[in-house]
């Protein structure tokens, strides 16, 4: 049986990225969805309640896994779905994939950017992810 990471570090799931995942479990698989809700960072070395995510954006973490959960379940497949909060949503990624025992982690993603630039984009974090994974990782590039 396959089980699969659906993985966001908060970019809303496509539907081709979806249908990939389902593709990717088969039948009688499994996709665990998970999205990162971003927190920005500390301030003067001690964690800021103003720089961690607001409820509105929890709620919106929560509401994209759970249309995801439910388009795997209209699939056929077994779902459930996850969100965390965390600064380095690749490491996250990762240890949740390995935790869960996953097969393969899928993401969606933008172009890729030059190297210099990189790392400093929250939008590349998918890059990040499959260049520290210790698993397959597939990106799915956004139409």
């Amino acid at each position: 049986m396959t089980k699969i990471l659906l993985a966001s570090e908060g970019r809303k799931f496509a539907p081709e990225v979806i249908a990939k995942a389902v593709e990717m479990a088969g039948p009688g698989g499994s996709v665990h969805v998970f999205s990162i809700a971003r927190v920005y960072g500390v301030a003067l070395g001690f964690p800021n309640p103003w720089l961690l995510p607001s409820r509105r954006e929890w709620a919106q973490q929560r509401d994209q896994v759970a249309d995801a959960v439910a388009a795997i379940r209209r699939a056929g497949l077994r779902a459930e779905g996850g969100v965390a909060g965390t600064r380095n949503a690749a490491k996250r990624i990762n240890a949740e994939a390995v935790r869960l025992g996953c097969e393969t982690i899928v993401m969606g993603a933008d172009a890729p950017k030059h190297w210099l630039v990189m790392d400093l984009m929250w939008s590349q974090e998918p890059y990040r992810t499959r260049k520290k994974a210790k698993l397959p990782v597939q990106l799915v590039l956004a139409a």
